[in-house]
Parts: structure tokens; C-alpha cells; sequence
């Protein structure tokens, strides 16, 4: 008698989405359909989304068909050897198949289009995500079959956790020699888990087979979630500004609305039209297409609605927020959910809604303590947003915005944003190419608190330095965008110093910071 070779399966999974659950689901299918399975796990940083792995081997036949013969199953799986790979994470479907754990000539792969972003991906200053659709390109050329869809849409339609939609997706894929009466009796149960598992199980199970009965795999794997559609514009804003730059426009107008109302987006308005009206008269414009324009769109936008603490707190405040965070954490229309927001608050924070006059003291201050050896002074802070008091206290936060514009932060920010403008403009007409890597210098400006300082810092040294002296523009064009390439390789700004140096510029300056003499514990002697 000869024994067929086992099923093999590997799960992959996030910790917190069930990856344990679904081994066990799966073993249980087997074990009520008299099929001999076993599983074992390797777990990884559970607690912190890290990436779990649990491999499977399930006999095709019967215990009843074997002859008493009990079969040996595997412990680990084998390179090249998988008969499935499912994961709930894109990049980690990826990251198995680079260690060469499937194959084109036998494996399944059934995976999730959605990513969650490693630590190296946000790390980076500029926009460090890997190429999804490249991503699913090495899906589609390293697999028998594939399946990528969007478990977490059906994830939250069922109210369920991924690991269900996976067992269904599993089940649909006519992998296991199993019916779907086995699964359903393996899920049954009448408490709200079992139903909304079961739910998940159809969801995921109905999703693979119209994907079996189109036959479109690629198709299917190369479909990403639809946009949010961009914000109409008015037919008066259309008229104004060409329409290659009319999407960002409007999400930026509409952006700038939300953050401080409609004469503040009017600002906007204006110092992007300056910059339409350069490149329009600029050498070589071609008609139909604004790059700069365009480009600068987009910064401006981001820039305009800078990050603080009025921000933060509106952010915190909405019911939006409030409703996401009762969906992530399943609670039901009767559920208390308690939420804690904290903040820490210092003098930078406190000055920056003061005016000038007032901030600037309160700062000094502030920097003298820090010269003398003391923490910069700060406030902890721990609010209740979903009690009264809390959530007062955070709107109340928010509707100061109408003070930020006398505030010192907003004085100086308005003073950047324009200095980086006007150079803006004195580029573009000047050269096209000069003016659109200004215009992309406007991405270096980003994050909150001394993140966000540095990158102002740094934009302004490479203004300074690329647009000096008599260099050809079409030469500044090229050093400045090696400047902005190597300001986004790391938040330390080495990359950038080394590329000011090898340019002939001269590094930044290295920020004062005082020298701390500490007493000896043992002497009493600094």
C-alpha cells in the first residue's frame, strides 16, 4: 500500500489577528472529517503586530482508508515544498516567498492586498513604502494559483477577526478534501463570536469562488481599494487653475478649509496662483501640463496645516475618531469603551500660541533651564476623551484655532512658507527644472516638534546654498535634487552633510547644546 504525501500548509499572520486560532480551526476541520493533521507554531512579537507563522500537514485521506497505518507528519516546512501559502500581510507573503518557501509548479497562495508598514518603512524621511503592485507581481510569477483580495474589508463587515475570512478563503480554494459542512461545524456556537466567525468564514469563502468562477486571478491581483474620491471643486476654482492640477487642488483646498476655515484656504489660492502665473511664464512651458504647479500643490498644503496642539486636539476631539476607535476595538452599541489620550505639553507648545512678543521670553527661559543642566519644562497630561470633562476639554482646545494666527508658531511658519515660495517663483523663471525641484524641496518639510524644526532647518541651508552663485540652472536643478534625496535618507541629516560637502557647500551648523558636569557618586566630584 502506498501512502500519499500530506497536505502542507503555512499561515501567516500579525500577532492579535488570530493566527493560533485559525491552526486550530483547521486541525479540528481535519480531525472531525477523520483525517490525521497536526500543527506547530513559531510565534513572533505577538504583542506588537510582529509576524507569526504556524505550519500544518493534513493527510488527504481518511484515518479509515490507512489500514491502521498511522502516517508520519512533518514538524517544519520545506523550501519549495508548500502545497498553500496564506497570510493576512502582503509584505509578509513576499518575505516567505524570497525564502524560497514556494513554488510555481506546486503552491497555493492565498494572502491579503493590504499592508501594515514596517518600522524600516516609516523610518524613512521621504516616503519609504514598498511598491505594492510589485509586491503582487512576485505573487502572481511565484505560484501555481493565487488569490489576493481584501480580507480586511470583509474582516469588518463581519465583525469578526482576519483568521476567519482566511478559513473560508482556505475552504473555497478546494485545497482540503473537506466539506464546507465541516467547517461550519467546527465555527458553530451561538454567542455573537461564533456567529460573526461564521459570517467571516462565508465572506471569505463566497470572495474565492466568484474569483474561481471569473478566472480572472490577475486581474483580481492587480485591484487595488478605490480611492476616496477627491473634493469637487467650484466651477469659479476649476476656471482658475489648469486641470492637471485640479485633484490635488481640491484635496488640498478642502484640507485647508477643516484646518482653518475658508480665508485661509483663500491664502492658499493666491500663493499657488502666483506660482501658475511664474510657470506659465517661464521658458518652455508647455500648455497643457504644470508640474510645478502641481508639485507645489501639494506641499503647500501639507505645509499650511501644520501639525499642533490646536490640531491635535481637534484630531482627538471628533466623533469620526471616536467611532473608528469603538470598530477597532469591537465594542457593541451597549459596550462602555473608556478612552485615555495623554499629552505632554511644554514651553514650545505654550509659546506657540502666544504672540511673538510674549513667546519669545517664555522660550529663553526655557533655554536657560535647559543650559543649567534642567529637563525642558513640560506637563503631563491624561484625558478621559470619552468622559465629559475630557472631550470639553479637548473641543474647547480645538476652537482656539481662531487665536493661531497671532500666535508666534503661525507668524513664523507664514514667514518660511513665503521665503520658500518666493525662491519658489524666482526659480521657476529662471528654469522649469530648477523651479520643479524647489517645488519638491517643499517635501522635506514634515513632522512635529524638533522633527519638523530640523526639516525646515534643512530646507532653508539647501535654498540657500543651491540657489547661490553662478551655477547654470540646469546644474543647481541637479545638486538640489541630490541635496533633497540625500535630506530624506535619514532623520539625522548625515546623508545630507556628506552631499553638501562633496557639492562644495558647507555642512549644516551643528546645533549648541550644553555641556553637563556630572558629580561622582563615589568622590562627590564633578
Amino acid at each position: 500500500m502506498t501512502m500519499k504525501q500530506p497536505i502542507s500548509i503555512l499561515l501567516c499572520a500579525l500577532g492579535g489577528e488570530g493566527g493560533s486560532v485559525l491552526a486550530d480551526w483547521l486541525v479540528a476541520v481535519a480531525r472531525h472529517s477523520d483525517h490525521p493533521a497536526q500543527a506547530t507554531s513559531v510565534p513572533g512579537v505577538a504583542q506588537r503586530t510582529g509576524a507569526t507563522t504556524y505550519y500544518l500537514e493534513i493527510h488527504p485521506e481518511p484515518a479509515s482508508k490507512l489500514g491502521g497505518r498511522r502516517p508520519v507528519l512533518g514538524l517544519n516546512p520545506l523550501p519549495g515544498r508548500l502545497d498553500a501559502l496564506v497570510s493576512s500581510e502582503l509584505l509578509e507573503t513576499a518575505r516567505q516567498i524570497g525564502l524560497g518557501m514556494v513554488s510555481n509548479e506546486r503552491t497555493r497562495v492565498i494572502s491579503h492586498n493590504g499592508r501594515a508598514l514596517t518600522t524600516a518603512e516609516k523610518m524613512v524621511m521621504g516616503d519609504g513604502r514598498r511598491d505594492g503592485e510589485q509586491l503582487m507581481q512576485l505573487v502572481a510569477s511565484h505560484s501555481l494559483a493565487h488569490h489576493v483580495l481584501d480580507m480586511a474589508t470583509l474582516t469588518r463587515q463581519a465583525g469578526t477577526v482576519v483568521s476567519a475570512v482566511m478559513l473560508g478563503c482556505i475552504a473555497a480554494s478546494d485545497l482540503l478534501p473537506f466539506a464546507r459542512a465541516a467547517y461550519h461545524a467546527v465555527l458553530a456556537g451561538d454567542s455573537a463570536s461564533a456567529r460573526a466567525s461564521r459570517e467571516g468564514f462565508d465572506l471569505g469563502f463566497e470572495a474565492i469562488t466568484r474569483q474561481r468562477e471569473q478566472a480572472r486571478y490577475l486581474d483580481a491581483l492587480l485591484a487595488t481599494p478605490p480611492a476616496p474620491a477627491a473634493p469637487a471643486l467650484t466651477a469659479e476654482l476649476a476656471a482658475a487653475f489648469p486641470a492637471d492640477v485640479h485633484e490635488v487642488l481640491a484635496l488640498g483646498h478642502a484640507r485647508l478649509i477643516d484646518y482653518q476655515g475658508t480665508a485661509y484656504a483663500r491664502l492658499y489660492l493666491q500663493r499657488l496662483q502666483a506660482v501658475l502665473v511664474a510657470e506659465r511664464a517661464g521658458p518652455s512651458h508647455a500648455p497643457s501640463e504644470h508640474p510645478i504647479t502641481r508639485e507645489a500643490a501639494r506641499w503647500l498644503a501639507l505645509w499650511m496645516a501644520f501639525d499642533d496642539i490646536i490640531r491635535v486636539a481637534d484630531l482627538k476631539g471628533r466623533a469620526s475618531r471616536m467611532a473608528r476607535v469603538r470598530q477597532e476595538a469591537k465594542a457593541g452599541e451597549r459596550d462602555l469603551l473608556k478612552v485615555y489620550d495623554h499629552f505632554k505639553p511644554g514651553i514650545p507648545e505654550i509659546a506657540a500660541l502666544l504672540p511673538t512678543a510674549l513667546a519669545r521670553p517664555l522660550l529663553r527661559w526655557d533655554r536657560q533651564r535647559v543650559a543649567r543642566g534642567q529637563n525642558p519644562w513640560a506637563f503631563p497630561i491624561k484625558v478621559a476623551t470619552h468622559s465629559f470633562t475630557g472631550l470639553a476639554m479637548l473641543r474647547l482646545l480645538a476652537a482656539q484655532r481662531f487665536a493661531r494666527p497671532w500666535g508666534s508658531r503661525d507668524a513664523d511658519e507664514q514667514a518660511r512658507i513665503g521665503q520658500w515660495l518666493d525662491a519658489l517663483v524666482l526659480a521657476t523663471q529662471r528654469s522649469p527644472a530648477l523651479g520643479l525641484e524647489v517645488a519638491r524641496c517643499g517635501q522635506l518639510v514634515k513632522g512635529y516638534g524638533s522633527t519638523h524644526d530640523r526639516s525646515r532647518q534643512n530646507l532653508q541651508h539647501i535654498l540657500v546654498h543651491g540657489l547661490s552663485g553662478d551655477a547654470d540652472a540646469q546644474e543647481q536643478a541637479q545638486t538640489i535634487a541630490r541635496w533633497r534625496q540625500a535630506a530624506l535618507q535619514d532623520e539625522a541629516g548625515q546623508a545630507l552633510d556628506q552631499a553638501l560637502v562633496q557639492h562644495g557647500a558647507p555642512a549644516r551648523p551643528v546645533p549648541e547644546k550644553p555641556i553637563l558636569w556630572m558629580k561622582n557618586p563615589r568622590t562627590g566630584r564633578a
